[in-house]
């Protein structure tokens, strides 16, 4: 099993390379417990998705802390790894979208992979999940790792989370993208395409981006990245490649059976400036109960 860190983002609303922020008490950054926690359920190796110009802070900090632990990769997402046909429009710098750092990473990745963000704190039950339905899967089988809302609140706003919906023996049926907000004893929803708003439950299952694939990925990506260039000739400027896109098509068209599996992590994350001090006494808390060590790599 590999792990694949979408690390090539950076966070606007929190301002700067929020990737590595020292979260835990030796500076520890959150990529730091994924990676360890990803360790301790069985990965076998790490690859990073990053901008080229950020190579040499990862590899001198992230890099140089597990790189003794697990083997690592780096990858690269550019702008000109696209089909030769594109014509990219001068003055674009904005990445193209989660699906596009997935294609980038084809060469790195040579076995069933978990896909994360490098800025979210997902918990060990989360990997131990999504592991466990790793070494049971077929191929074509595909996941993605489903919280309770409620777990993965802030008190600073809205948050923008996936609504999942699933048949009762957990196929998915649909994302719907939402902002969401706690609001009594519901979670209202707003969905980011204009629909109608709706509630759910606090406990209804919410994805966080953890999403598990085997290599069969990647020959839909390499079908789809032409189809959305050639759709988007005329908003090259803004287009997206998105995975929620792709799994969603995978999932409709019968490509893949995509599973929603249920974790009972909670999600810590810096959406907003102001969750620093909250993601941090978190990971303290954890660390004062005994689920990591004070000094993560020792």
């Amino acid at each position: 099993m590999q792990l694949l860190i979408m690390a090539a983002g950076m966070g606007s609303r929190f301002g700067g390379l929020k990737q590595i922020a020292p979260m835990g008490p030796n500076d520890e950054f959150i990529i730091d417990y994924s990676v360890y926690d990803a360790l301790k359920t069985g990965f076998s190796k790490i690859v990073f998705i990053i901008k080229e110009e950020n190579y040499d802070i990862f590899k001198n900090t992230i890099g140089a802390r597990v790189e003794s632990h697990i083997p690592v990769e780096y990858v690269f997402q550019k702008l000109d790894n696209v089909p030769d046909f594109v014509r990219i429009p001068e003055g674009r710098e904005k990445p193209w979208g989660t699906a596009h750092a997935i294609y980038c990473a084809k060469d790195a990745i040579t076995e069933d992979f978990v896909v994360i963000n490098a800025d979210d704190f997902y918990g060990r039950d989360a990997f131990q999940v999504a592991a466990d339905f790793i070494k049971e899967s077929k191929e074509k089988e595909w996941a993605t790792v489903g919280y309770e809302a409620i777990r993965t609140m802030t008190e600073n706003g809205a948050v923008k989370r996936g609504v999942l919906e699933s048949t009762d023996d957990g196929n998915l049926i649909q994302i719907t993208e939402s902002s969401i907000i706690e609001d009594g004893n519901k979670i209202s929803c707003t969905p980011l395409s204009g629909a109608e708003e709706f509630k759910i439950e606090k406990d209804a299952l919410v994805s966080m981006n953890m999403l598990v694939f085997d290599k069969s990925l990647f020959k839909m990506l390499d079908e789809k990245i032409i189809e959305f260039f050639k759709d988007n000739e005329d908003n090259l400027e803004k287009c997206e490649f998105l995975i929620p896109d792709i799994l969603d098509e995978a999932n409709k068209t019968g490509y893949a059976t995509v599973k929603v599996l249920h974790t009972k992590a909670t999600w810590y994350g810096v959406t907003y400036k102001e969750d620093t001090d909250f993601v941090r006494n978190n990971i303290k808390r954890l660390v004062d109960e005994g689920e990591y060590p004070n000094n993560l790599w020792g």
